[in-house]
């Protein structure tokens, strides 16, 4: 019996260290981006800030300050970003969903290339050509960026969102007279719109933490909230940086807790085949 409750005490103790690792790893870092956000002086060799104010807060929130501005840019690109995606993802997903295509596997693994390619190699060509189209610096040539890297999850939760519609369903408004397009619009549509809406809130997320295409096809006339993270933490700014890394932290979390609502478990296996 001892040894059999050593035991039990020794797995207990394991599971408690398991989980206590696991919670610095995870918590560890957000807490130094809470110090740090409202740090007013932080030097080595001191654990803790010497002292704590908003100062910075109020530097990142002032009418006329590059945060506040650069906040409005990343929420207006992310915005466009998924209006562009979901303009290709809607028929494409409907497409490999519902038409019986012959390279429908191929297709969907064509739209999972770019995550397959380094993205810093892909990002610098498509710099040298979006600036010989003087796209360079441009709000609509970032949003390009973005959606070329939105389309693969939005085309593969749309067709999975639609392929999870039960085509009976559509059968039977069609047999009581309905159109092709009120079909689509009464029963396919609203029946799929929960995926689209968990596709829409994955896109915008990404679009909003885009970092990379957006410095090589943006810079230096669209600053977006990544970048002027970046910027803040090259030039030793730590607690611009922890703000603005705390306010992409805010719709990041929300954003994800809407999409647990919408994105239903049916929906994830479809995904998988």
């Amino acid at each position: 019996m001892t040894s059999i409750g050593g035991f039990r005490w020794g797995e207990t103790l394991a599971r408690v260290v398991v989980i206590a690792l696991l919670a610095f790893a995870i918590f560890g870092p957000l807490a130094n981006l809470v110090l740090w956000a409202f740090a007013e002086r932080w030097y080595f060799p001191h654990k803790f800030p010497q002292e704590i104010g908003f100062t910075y807060w109020a530097r990142v929130f002032a009418p006329r300050g590059s945060a506040l501005a650069s906040l409005w840019t990343s929420v207006g690109i992310a915005c466009l970003t998924v209006l562009v995606t979901l303009a290709v993802a809607i028929p494409a997903g409907y497409a490999l969903a519902r038409l019986k295509l012959p390279a429908r596997t191929l297709i969907l693994l064509v739209f999972l290339l770019p995550q397959a390619v380094p993205n810093l190699p892909v990002y610098v060509n498509i710099a040298r050509v979006f600036y010989e189209l003087r796209l360079n610096g441009t709000v609509t040539g970032v949003v390009l960026v973005h959606a070329a890297h939105g389309l693969v999850l939005a085309v593969w939760i749309a067709s999975a969102a639609f392929a999870a519609v039960d085509a009976s369903l559509e059968e039977a408004a069609r047999n009581m007279g309905a159109s092709a397009w009120r079909c689509w619009t009464t029963v396919t549509l609203p029946l799929a719109l929960p995926g689209l809406i968990a596709s829409a809130i994955f896109v915008f997320l990404e679009s909003l933490d885009e970092f990379t295409g957006t410095y090589f096809v943006g810079v230096p006339d669209v600053t977006t909230m990544p970048l002027l993270m970046f910027n803040a933490s090259m030039g030793g700014n730590y607690q611009i940086a922890s703000i603005t890394a705390l306010l992409l932290l805010v719709p990041s979390i929300a954003f994800m807790l809407l999409v647990e609502r919408f994105l239903k478990a049916d929906v994830l296996a479809m995904i998988g085949r």
